[in-house]
């Protein structure tokens, strides 16, 4: 008998098209869709406060709701949903993860977390219990296995929506595991494909936000979920010149010009976090120029290189891939020399390293200590 493949189901068009792209192979699937307890952007704490009475009584009013919100869709593709309540694990792997990493004066970037350890983490497990042999997910991505054994993660075929950036911290034993079914699909195809089908009153509205902030700030959500206040402190320019006050460090990111609200000849843009003394360090868009970075805890995809190695390097999701020298320090650190300076390169992103279409792992962005003298 043919092992399922499980499908992480959001209830977007995306994992509901993967889905039933998997059936019409003429496998039997299986779909797999879970709460995190943010669904209604509000944090676990105060969601009892927005329950009817009756239902605030019932434990698994959060499970009761998703699966309402998931029927339609299961039944229309004829196929059966599991539903898994995944609270705790995804405060731990990732909400506490995005607390920490802003305390730090960082940026963080959760999807990076989630998937390597929620969806091919919890969620991969979960469907390993069910019997399935593969997890499948909407991502704009593909994977393919080589001829001894060895899986390489790839560019999706629409370069406005391709995910494989997303996708680099995946192990080789998750790959091995993982189905892209819309490898091969553009965006717009896959919404017609979804109206050729009738799928598409189903489907919730996608957002563009990080699925647990939704329409707040981060600053409200770190406010709200950990009572972050914030910290006023200065805002000093890049030869420690005072211009003014800043609200809260975690308020603001490196390249950011909203918010900074000091007059100048020309914008200011964030240039450095300084979290020991609690200043906001600006200057002009020129100073926002780096020609290398430091990364570490790479996770690689393919043998750790041993040698510097010319790749092409991308610092954040949105971010046009660079021509770069990679120098390894370690098998999990490097320098990436950029051969072009780049903007705003944030720490706590990840850089993620490509050989044409191809995926060669991934690691997180550290603090560059220049201008230190200010």
């Amino acid at each position: 008998m043919m092992q399922p493949t499980a499908i992480a189901m959001s209830g977007g068009v995306d994992s509901t098209m993967a889905a039933y792209l998997i059936k019409k192979q003429g496998r039997p699937v299986v779909g797999m869709h879970f709460i995190t307890g943010y669904e209604d952007d509000l944090p676990p704490e105060h969601k009892e406060e927005e329950k009817d009475p009756e239902q605030a009584q019932e434990p698994d009013h959060l499970m009761k709701k998703a699966r309402n919100r998931m029927a339609p869709i299961s039944e229309h593709l004829g196929i059966p949903l599991e539903i898994y309540d995944i609270q705790t694990e995804f405060e731990t792997s990732v909400i506490d993860y995005f607390a920490e990493t802003y305390k730090a004066g960082q940026t963080p970037n959760p999807c990076m977390v989630c998937n390597p350890a929620i969806k091919f983490g919890t969620l991969l497990k979960a469907a390993r219990e069910l019997g399935a042999g593969h997890l499948a997910t909407g991502h704009y991505a593909n994977v393919v296995e080589d001829k001894v054994g060895i899986f390489h993660l790839l560019r999706g075929k629409d370069p406005k929506k391709e995910q494989s950036y997303f996708l680099a911290r995946l192990s080789q034993k998750q790959l091995a595991s993982a189905k892209f079914p819309l490898a091969d699909m553009t965006k717009p195809e896959v919404k017609q494909l979804a109206g050729s089908i009738g799928i598409l009153p189903y489907i919730k509205q996608e957002s563009q936000d990080i699925c647990f902030i939704k329409n707040r700030t981060y600053g409200d959500f770190l406010t709200d979920r950990f009572g972050l206040l914030p910290t006023p402190g200065p805002i000093v320019d890049l030869k420690g010149n005072l211009l003014g006050e800043h609200k809260g460090l975690h308020l603001f990111t490196i390249g950011q010009r909203r918010g900074i609200n000091c007059p100048a000849a020309e914008p200011y843009y964030v240039i450095r976090l300084d979290t020991e003394r609690n200043r906001l360090i600006v200057g002009h868009k020129q100073d926002l120029l780096t020609s290398e970075c430091m990364v570490k805890d790479i996770s690689w995809i393919t043998d750790p290189p041993k040698s510097a190695l010319s790749v092409n390097t991308r610092v954040r999701y949105r971010h046009r891939e660079t021509p770069s020298m990679l120098i390894p320090v370690n098998e999990k650190e490097a320098v990436v020399e950029f051969d072009h300076p780049q903007e705003a390169v944030t720490p706590g992103q990840c850089a993620v390293f490509y050989q044409g279409d191809e995926v060669m792992g991934g690691g997180w962005i550290q603090p560059i200590e220049k201008n230190a003298e200010i």
